[in-house]
């Protein structure tokens, strides 16, 4: 029998290669038992804990962890993994997630660093992680995300980037490494021999080379060792084995409610989103509603007030034109004297996007969220769900999940959780185009 995958996912997106299963907007201990009896071999917790400090992260990766814990023996489980899904670029709350995680649930053999995302053009070689930028390979520290100002790095050879982030306590020397050759001529001895919650760096150029990895680490899994995973999402893909999903990509218009006009909300600022944005704001039929958040953090509440009415206003008049808003956050770049002025104002500008969100006219055909905050805010801020079912991929890495028909204000509406950093120039376009039935 296949082990439950139990995925906590520091943004929504991590679902972005799988289909058919749970994402849980909560952890109390009842929603944790939905996702352990649910048919699906997996299912994800969305922590959103790539927005919140490290104290806050450890904090609800502790409360999680404790309720699995609870939840696991009620339902009487005894095989399951561990995955701590988080950025394919190496951005976020590492070693503090998996520390936590193997505290509260320990007993793990090794730890495996997975950050291959082959969908968005990232690959790791000789424990080298590369991000594909205009078809040559880059290592990730020479890229924007290892600048990010929350969780900047120096190194892309991960033995180095471990040192880094868990300020020597694993030092390089220590890491194991499972190259290309290693996985691709079985690991299955390997993996019986690790112990002590083990680092262990992962390679993969191919989704051949994870299901060959997966292959072994269930294999091994039944022995009676036990794995905890600190990954990308291509790995859920080869460990879940779920084969094609029921409705293609290109066929999801027929999700679209009545072929009615959606509505696109962008928080994200990453380059890839910014062009994105301006491709499909070339596109008839859009319209675009910039969000001024330059100075919401020195707004009063009644300045506040009067800008989320305004926005609303004319989502309305876009809306009842037979037109798709398009509504995106200032692209200026803010300077922050500290990271928690930083996180503070992320917070304020993800609270009135959710104002926007519960606004919305209630007949909209369509949602698309971009950027991995904003969508989790969307699906449990701003459309209040408990659990949301995945359809599946509306374009590799983008997941598309479904509000469900007793909501309150938005049954049964098509919702696009599309991270910041995936697609080509034209990712947004398509995704548009895919929903709004045109080829």
């Amino acid at each position: 029998m296949q082990p439950k995958i139990i995925v906590l996912d520091d943004d929504p997106t991590g679902s972005q290669t799988v289909h058919s299963c749970l994402l849980l907007t909560q952890w109390d201990i009842d929603s944790l038992r939905l996702g352990l009896q649910d048919q699906s071999p997996i299912f994800f917790i969305l922590t959103n804990t790539r927005a919140l400090t490290p104290e806050q992260a450890a904090t609800v990766t502790r409360e999680v962890t404790q309720n699995l814990k609870t939840a696991i023996a009620a339902e009487s489980i005894e095989d399951f993994l561990v995955v701590s899904r988080s950025d394919s670029t190496l951005r976020g709350h590492y070693p503090i997630e998996t520390d936590v995680i193997a505290e509260e649930l320990g007993g793990f053999d090794a730890h495996f660093l997975v950050p291959a995302f082959f969908e968005g053009g990232r690959i790791t070689r000789n424990s080298v992680h590369y991000l594909i930028i205009d078809g040559v390979p880059t290592p990730v520290h020479e890229t924007e995300f290892a600048k990010d100002s929350v969780f900047g790095y120096h190194h892309s050879y991960l033995p180095d980037y471990v040192e880094e982030k868990t300020k020597g306590k694993i030092p390089a020397t220590a890491v194991e490494r499972f190259v290309l050759d290693d996985i691709r001529n079985g690991t299955q001895h390997r993996l019986m021999q690790l112990s002590g919650n083990q680092c262990v760096v992962v390679d993969g150029e191919t989704q051949a080379d994870l299901d060959r990895l997966a292959s072994d680490i269930l294999a091994t899994a039944k022995k009676g060792k036990r794995f905890l995973f600190r990954s990308a999402a291509s790995i859920l893909t080869s460990l879940a084995a779920l084969g094609p999903q029921p409705v293609a990509a290109d066929e999801m218009a027929k999700y679209t409610r009545e072929g009615k006009p959606g509505v696109v909300l962008m928080g994200s600022h990453v380059k890839k989103s910014t062009q994105q944005l301006e491709r499909l704001l070339e596109e008839p039929n859009v319209v675009a509603i910039e969000v001024d958040v330059s100075h919401l953090l020195e707004d009063s509440a009644v300045q506040r007030q009067d800008l989320l009415t305004e926005i609303l206003q004319k989502i309305q008049q876009v809306h009842s034109e037979g037109k798709t808003p398009v509504i995106y956050t200032s692209r200026q770049e803010i300077t922050f004297k500290s990271v928690e002025t930083r996180l503070e104002f992320g917070v304020a500008v993800s609270d009135l996007l959710m104002d926007i969100v519960r606004g919305l006219p209630e007949d909209i055909g369509f949602l698309i969220s971009k950027g991995g905050i904003t969508s989790n805010d969307t699906l449990s801020k701003g459309l209040a769900l408990k659990t949301a079912r995945l359809l599946g991929q509306v374009l590799a890495g983008c997941s598309m999940v479904k509000t469900s028909s007793s909501h309150p204000q938005f049954p049964n509406l098509p919702v696009v959780l599309f991270p910041g950093n995936v697609g080509d120039a034209n990712g947004l376009v398509t995704v548009y185009h895919r929903l709004s039935q045109q080829s």
